[in-house]
C-alpha cells in the first residue's frame, strides 16, 4: 500500500476518534475518489497517481470556492476553501517561484524555445521534471512570463 494512502487511513481513524466531522468527511471523500480509480483501472495506485487525484480535487474545490464567492455564498465558499487547504496538506512541498523559474529556464534551453509558439513543448518538459511539486497553472504562467 502506498505511503499516502496509509497516511489518509490513519488520519481518517484519528478524525473519527476526535469526532472531527469536517476532516473525516473530506478524507473519506478523497479516499472514495482514489478507490473509484483503483476499481476502474483494476490496479493499485502509486503515490504519484494519488497526488494527481488530490491535485484534481484541490482544483475542483478552488473552482467551486471561486463560484460561491461570485454568487455571494460565504458559507459554502469558506467550506470549499477549508477543504482545499486540508487536501493540500497531503501534497508534496510545492516548488518556490525561484525554483520553478530555474526549472523553466532549463526546459527553455533544452527545447530551444524562442517564442510563445513553443510554449506547449516547454510546459510538457517542465511538467515531466517537476511532477506534482508544481501545478500546471503556475508552470503555464511562468513559461508565458519567460517566453514573452
Amino acid at each position: 500500500m502506498s505511503a499516502v494512502k496509509t497516511k489518509l487511513q490513519q488520519d481518517l481513524k484519528t478524525a473519527m476518534k476526535e469526532k472531527d466531522s469536517f476532516k473525516r468527511d473530506t478524507v473519506r471523500f478523497l479516499m472514495s475518489a482514489i478507490k473509484q480509480v483503483e476499481v476502474d483501472e483494476r490496479r493499485e495506485l502509486s503515490d504519484e497517481d494519488i497526488y494527481k487525484i488530490i491535485q484534481k480535487s484541490v482544483k475542483q474545490r478552488e473552482e467551486a470556492a471561486r463560484q460561491y464567492r461570485e454568487a455571494e455564498r460565504p458559507d459554502l465558499y469558506e467550506k470549499e476553501e477549508k477543504e482545499a487547504a486540508l487536501l493540500k496538506t497531503y501534497l508534496p512541498q510545492q516548488l518556490s517561484d525561484q525554483e520553478l523559474k530555474s526549472v523553466v529556464e532549463e526546459a527553455i534551453a533544452e527545447t530551444g524555445a524562442t517564442s510563445m509558439k513553443d510554449m506547449g513543448r516547454v510546459i510538457k518538459a517542465v511538467m515531466a521534471k517537476v511532477g506534482t511539486t508544481a501545478d500546471g497553472k503556475s508552470v503555464s504562467e511562468m513559461v508565458k512570463q519567460l517566453l514573452s
